[in-house]
């Protein structure tokens, strides 16, 4: 900065720009608050059906959030603007007491241009002409002078570029919308756009020559930053995605790093994760480079990777880094597309095993998990953490219907029945072979069926159910029922499986009434307002659904993800449909004695399945323990307590209308959570004891539990809504329940018989 451009400036228009940011901030903040109320959180309680309950919805949060970021973003840009002013003012000062001093003591501070200026004695002319030397201590004077002004100067230009340099990033981070970028001050972002070109420059050094010093930087640094905007972006940016893959294939082998290997191995893991955080983070950004970034990153994915060792390629590297973060829906979509082509070429159109990890080979996944050798573990992993992305995948075809292929073979169908997958070691060297990859495969369906990341549940933001996550669904549901070792071989996917199930329970109510979907069928019109679903409905055969249901109820995961969730949605039907202010254009064309029963008999079959799976679990050769299920169904209370009054696993799939929902949303909380209260405080108490425990002791006791249960939901909601059938609702209850733990038994012997005859 030129000494003048300090000296004079006019800080006005600055003071003026921090003002009118302030004043914008102010206002975006009411914007904000406003879309909050008026747009997010009447959208999340609306009503929507058809293409409203999957696009409008979505829609408006989005829009919604678009008023909050703006808002982040000018604050951020109102701090930095009053940080940077604030300083350069108080640089002036320190300048113009520096000349100050100066010309008391007879010296002159000049600019010369082009940033340089020079510091004179002031010399009387007959002085000079007597050819006058300045004593040593003048010199001195014009020394410290210097070296004041040169520092002010320094300091000022520091402050002006580094402003210039964090506001043009945060303009940067999108080409559209807004940043929700937050900083307090401008050093704090200039801090992190500092260290993101420092460690960039580290992990970006030959492997070889990393010190255990720097990479205790590079951990350190990425786990503080991963998440900070403007220190992702630039990093990856800066990396790029060559050095990215070289640097993690050369850091995870032992024979490019052996003494990292031998004294950082247990926090590769950790850098690992934050790694991939940090490039999940920055892949999200649409800049035109990152778009260049993330479309190099697929192009190389099937290109062998730099190093000692030959054989690793792009894909399985980069889908490690993957295991951790949630990265841009676009990429991995694509990425997948990329990925799945070169599965096929190296199997053969599926025929073969590939990613097979031989000998010596290094591990490049150092989470918990398989060895890393195989890409598609770590890229499901990675789908598990973004629904979108998932649903697209899994909806593709691997083998398109063309030549000698007479059917199209979808992503989801070879992974899930046709994949020869390879046999992978545990990351953790522990004896056995990792079930990381199938396991990953099921969290991944998980996303991709229910809109939400697996793991979680769904949030008033999670849209309903699509065509495609409702065709996935009934394809997963007809897969287990079609070779039900597809499960049962595989409890690890229970878990995942019974989540996915909770969330279709609007759907599987519909198949088990056995009424084939049809718009001009008056019975479908009928059930459809009796099990009303908002969005796509998964259309499934009834008798893949029983065969699905005793399945999962095989195992304690998916029977109690698949227990809590019915009783919970059992018992906002009865709330939804004896509720007086239901629209009579959404009743249940038939009398409340009907609608009970049918509701009671719904139920009593999916219970009544589950049963028989769970009967099958503790008679059969594996001899479960009654009690595992308990502890298993008991673990559910804490989610139940946060999740009662939307519908514990149910989720968006059932939506009452507005008056009813307006009316009853106290009622449908007491109704639900008294029925799971009851269901909790039993389930510890019921677990058969006796070493061989009776097959009609355990069915009878299953079906009276579910009676009592049905009863207290019922009975609950017709007192709520004062109905004048509060004496009779419990017996029509009853009736229904046993008569559908009577479908589920004749069902289920049918399926028994089926299986016999499969047996060589």
């Amino acid at each position: 900065m030129d000494l003048n451009a300090l000296r004079f400036a006019n800080f006005k228009l600055l003071d003026d720009a921090v003002e009118d940011w302030a004043l914008i901030v102010r206002n975006l903040e009411q914007l904000a608050k406003d879309a909050e109320t008026g747009l997010h959180r009447a959208a999340n309680k609306a009503d929507w059906s058809g293409e409203n309950s999957q696009v409008t919805k979505e829609f408006v949060g989005k829009a919604a959030g678009e008023f909050k970021d703006a808002h982040t973003q000018a604050e951020t840009i109102h701090n930095i603007l009053s940080d940077t002013a604030g300083e350069l003012k108080d640089y002036q000062r320190q300048l113009t007491g520096a000349i100050e001093r100066g010309r008391l003591k007879n010296l002159t501070v000049m600019d010369t241009g082009k940033g340089t200026f020079t510091v004179t004695m002031n010399v009387h002319p007959d002085r000079a002409a007597s050819g006058y030397t300045p004593p040593e201590h003048d010199e001195n004077d014009v020394n410290a002078l210097r070296d004041e002004v040169q520092e002010i100067l320094r300091n000022a230009t520091e402050s002006d570029t580094s402003a210039k340099t964090v506001l043009t990033a945060l303009v940067d981070q999108t080409d559209y919308g807004f940043s929700d970028a937050s900083y307090k001050d401008r050093d704090s972002a200039a801090a992190a756009i500092k260290e993101a070109d420092e460690l960039a420059k580290l992990a970006g050094k030959k492997p070889e020559d990393l010190t255990i010093e720097e990479f205790d930087r590079l951990a350190a640094g990425l786990k503080k930053y991963h998440d900070d905007p403007l220190f992702f972006e630039r990093f990856a940016r800066d990396l790029g995605p060559d050095k990215t893959l070289s640097f993690w294939a050369s850091v995870s082998d032992p024979q490019v790093t052996p003494e990292l290997t031998r004294e950082r191995r247990e926090q590769l893991g950790e850098l690992q994760k934050h790694l991939g955080l940090t490039l999940a983070a920055a892949s999200k950004s649409d800049t035109i480079e990152m778009a260049d970034w993330k479309r190099h990153m697929i192009e190389i994915g099937d290109q062998p990777v730099g190093g000692k060792r030959g054989g690793i390629l792009g894909f399985q590297v980069m889908s490690n880094l993957m295991r951790a973060g949630d990265y841009d829906d676009k990429f991995l979509a694509e990425y997948g597309k990329s990925l799945m082509r070169t599965e096929r070429k190296l199997t053969d159109d599926g025929e073969h095993v590939a990613w097979q990890r031989l000998g010596f080979s290094p591990y490049l996944n150092h989470m918990s998990g398989d060895s890393g050798w195989d890409p598609m573990s770590g890229y499901l992993k990675g789908l598990s953490n973004s629904p979108a992305a998932a649903t697209e995948f899994f909806n593709d075809d691997f083998i398109s219907k063309d030549g000698d292929h007479k059917h199209a073979v979808s992503n989801f169908k070879y992974l899930f029945e046709d994949r020869n997958w390879p046999h992978e070691s545990r990351s953790d060297f522990k004896p056995g072979e990792s079930v990381d990859g199938r396991n990953n495969l099921a969290m991944a369906l998980e996303a991709a069926t229910t809109g939400h990341p697996a793991g979680e549940q769904h949030t008033p933001d999670t849209s309903a159910h699509n065509e495609q996550q409702a065709k996935l669904m009934a394809s997963v549901v007809e897969s287990i029922s079609e070779k039900p070792e597809r499960l049962t071989g595989r409890s690890y996917m229970s878990d995942s499986i019974g989540q996915m199930a909770s969330e279709y329970l609007p759907d599987i109510y519909r198949a088990t009434a056995n009424v084939v979907p049809d718009q001009n069928s008056e019975n479908w019109q009928s059930i459809e307002k009796l099990f009303p679903v908002a969005g796509a409905s998964a259309e499934m055969n009834h008798t893949d659904v029983v065969r699905f249901l005793i399945t999962a109820g095989q195992d304690p995961a998916g029977y109690s993800a698949l227990e809590v969730a019915q009783k919970d949605y059992m018992a906002n039907l009865f709330d939804h449909h004896l509720n007086p202010g239901l629209p009579e254009s959404q009743r249940y064309n038939h009398s409340v004695e009907d609608t009970i029963k049918e509701i009671s008999r719904r139920s009593g079959e999916v219970e009544g399945c589950l049963s028989i799976g769970r009967q099958e679990a503790i008679l059969g050769p594996a001899k479960l323990k009654d009690k595992a299920y308990d502890d298993a169904v008991s673990q559910w209370q804490g989610v139940a307590n946060g999740f009662v009054s939307g519908g514990i696993g149910v989720g968006t799939s059932f939506i009452a209308s507005p008056v009813a929902g307006a009316a009853a949303y106290g009622a449908a909380t007491t109704v639900s959570g008294a029925v799971l209260g009851k269901l909790f405080d039993g389930v510890s108490s019921h677990h058969l004891e006796v070493a061989a425990p009776n097959a009609d002791k355990l069915w009878g006791e299953s079906q009276m539990r579910n009676v009592a249960l049905a009863q207290k939901g019922v009975g609950d909601a017709a007192k709520v809504h004062h109905s004048a059938y509060a004496h009779q609702v419990g017996d029509w209850a009853k009736t229904g329940i046993e008569d559908g733990f009577g479908l589920a038994a004749t069902n289920g012997l049918h399926m028994a018989r089926e299986l016999q005859t499969q047996i060589p």
